[in-house]
């Protein structure tokens, strides 16, 4: 067992400490979102009953009561490219493209589309009746015009080789008239409606914007509109009664950004929220052994991972890489922190991402033994500190991670521990998620420990090629943290000024690989479903040779759910929190 603590240090346990922290959450509420807007389920004379179940609740009429879901991710932009993910999540605003849990496109804002034969140009055909939250008609040149804004660098509509994006009439998809959008392509791209599915392509009605062309408002088309907005911390929505689908049994949610997983814990065992994601592995524990929530659990398509700086002199090597890999005990470290061996990575791509995942790989191995060999034959020798030195200069690095999911910065003591018994010094630095693209892009990172989600968009090859081939254009985004900090949003720029020309922010480093870059070329044009999951499966092969990222952990999802709420399930892309399933059971 590894010396590390599975919660931080000072992690709540006396109830005293319980009911002090429980205190503090409730302070952070505005009153609109601690009383639900005057509709909270129980609010107010509830707080502090421990079950949520309180006589307030008795009172209230489904009509009245919010769905109050609390996470780690702040709104930190209201703009789709930056910002989108969570209007998405509440199912404020929609794209034309919706997936199921399957990974398989249905209908979203547009009700159908198809490919031409040649595979240049595709044809969506809008929702008929479909309005924005303001009553205006959703237009196919709304689409139109938000679309061409999502080719900006930011998001992730700029790896598909579009040439042009208009409105048309079409008879062939029984169309009315200007409600079409026709994309065309300058090759064939057949993940093209997978990259529609992306949060960064939602439309937003043309009074969302203001003169400037800056994101003023919210202004959706799905079955909730925005009521409060409250940047960075919070929002509340209400059903929106011009949704064309079933109404939704919840008629009211809010959503708060609560930093601390412990502390949202504490709130949803409070009856402080009814819906609380992203729980550390030791609260998970406390919540099970009690009945005041019940806790979901979900493998998603994220890997925790190492990323590696090739370039540097110390990691330019590809022994070097193996025996950093080498060192790490994996399933020591999925045991202390997550409680769950089996969450051990064995190949970058977890199994929840499919096609991607290949059973036939050799697991990555703890060997320290023949790390220190590896590390020999580049001339590395134990100093008397133990740090292995070689033509004067030891074999330090630091490694950068950041505490927007509680479980990096532990984690990364973890790697630290284990590298230094093979000689390798690390210093682990604890700040911001925006300092590894950032350092990515000047060259000066040397390693970072990230949590990498492939399945943004459900089709992963977007957020592949982006982390480890040459975008089409400007692809890429701000950084796939935001919403799930480390990689999330989807995107990454390839490269940067000054910085290293390969891969993306939350990929690759200063590493190519001839054989990688011909399969994602080969891969983006190809509509054979057979040469595709060859293709997949020479990727996985080429990264789990290469090592630019070396994974340390595959990832679940965790949510603490009100017994009060029925319908509730994890979305194992991360795209819906499901509000239009719940129900409320009492």
């Amino acid at each position: 067992m590894l010396p590390i603590e599975s919660t931080p240090p000072g992690s709540p346990r006396s109830p005293r400490r319980r009911r002090l922290l429980g205190a503090g959450a409730a302070a952070l509420l505005s009153p609109a979102l601690a009383q639900g807007a005057g509709t909270g389920a129980g609010s107010g004379s509830r707080s502090g009953s421990g079950s949520g179940s309180g006589s307030g609740s008795a009172t209230k009429t489904a009509a009245d009561r919010t769905v109050r879901v609390i996470g780690p991710w702040e709104l930190s932009s209201l703009d789709p490219l930056r910002g989108g993910y969570l209007f998405a999540r509440m199912q404020v605003a929609e794209t034309l493209v919706d997936y199921d849990a399957q990974a398989r496109p249905i209908a979203g804002l547009a009700s159908r589309w198809q490919g031409s034969g040649d595979g240049l140009a595709w044809r969506f055909a809008l929702r008929e009746g479909a309005r924005f939250h303001d009553g205006s008609p959703v237009r196919a040149t709304d689409v139109v015009n938000a679309l061409r804004r999502a080719l900006h660098p930011a998001g992730v509509l700029g790896q598909a080789p579009i040439a042009a994006i208009d409105a048309v009439s079409d008879a062939a998809t029984d169309a009315k008239s200007g409600a079409v959008v026709r994309i065309r392509l300058r090759r064939p791209f057949p993940a093209l409606p997978a990259l529609l599915s992306h949060s960064s392509t939602q439309i937003l009605a043309p009074a969302s914007f203001g003169a400037d062309g800056a994101v003023r408002a919210i202004v959706g088309s799905g079955p909730y509109r925005i009521v409060t907005l409250e940047p960075p911390q919070r929002f509340s929505v209400a059903a929106f009664d011009g949704w064309q689908g079933p109404a939704p049994a919840v008629r009211r949610a809010s959503y708060l950004a609560v930093g601390r997983a412990e502390m949202r814990a504490l709130m949803a065992e409070a009856g402080q929220a009814e819906l609380a994601y992203g729980l550390d592995p030791g609260s998970v524990a406390r919540l099970r052994r009690g009945d005041a929530v019940r806790v979901h659990q979900q493998p998603i398509p994220r890997t925790t991972a190492l990323k590696l700086n090739a370039g540097h002199p110390l990691l330019a090597d590809p022994r070097a890489r193996q025996a950093l890999s080498l060192a790490l005990d994996r399933r020591g470290i999925a045991q202390a922190v997550l409680r769950e061996p089996s969450l051990a990575a064995t190949q970058l791509f977890p199994p929840a991402l499919a096609g991607w995942h290949r059973a036939d790989l050799p697991a990555l191995a703890h060997d320290p033994v023949r790390a220190r060999a590896l590390l020999a034959e580049l001339g590395w020798r134990r100093g008397t500190d133990g740090v292995l030195a070689r033509d004067g200069k030891r074999f330090a690095l630091t490694l950068q991670t950041f505490p927007d999911r509680p479980e990096l910065p532990v984690i990364a003591a973890a790697i630290q521990e284990q590298l230094r018994l093979v000689g390798v010094q690390i210093r682990v630095a604890v700040g911001n998620s925006s300092e590894i693209p950032l350092g990515h892009r000047d060259g000066s990172l040397e390693m970072g420990l990230i949590a990498r989600n492939y399945g943004a968009v459900p089709d992963a090859f977007g957020a592949i090629a982006q982390d480890f081939g040459a975008a089409e254009g400007k692809a890429g985004e701000e950084g796939d943290k935001g919403g799930d900090k480390g990689g999330d949003k989807g995107g990454g720029k390839s490269g940067g000024e000054g910085g290293d020309k390969r891969g993306g922010d939350w990929g690759a480093m200063g590493w190519s690989s001839p054989t990688l870059t011909r399969a994602l070329a080969a891969m983006s044009s190809t509509a054979d479903a057979a040469r595709a999951q060859a293709l997949r499966e020479q990727i996985a092969g080429a990264l789990h040779d290469g090592l630019p990222l070396v994974p340390v952990l595959w990832y679940q999802q965790t949510l603490a759910a009100s017994p009060q709420l029925a319908g509730v399930s994890i979305d194992p892309f991360e795209r819906s929190y499901r509000l239009t399933d719940l129900q409320w059971t009492r």
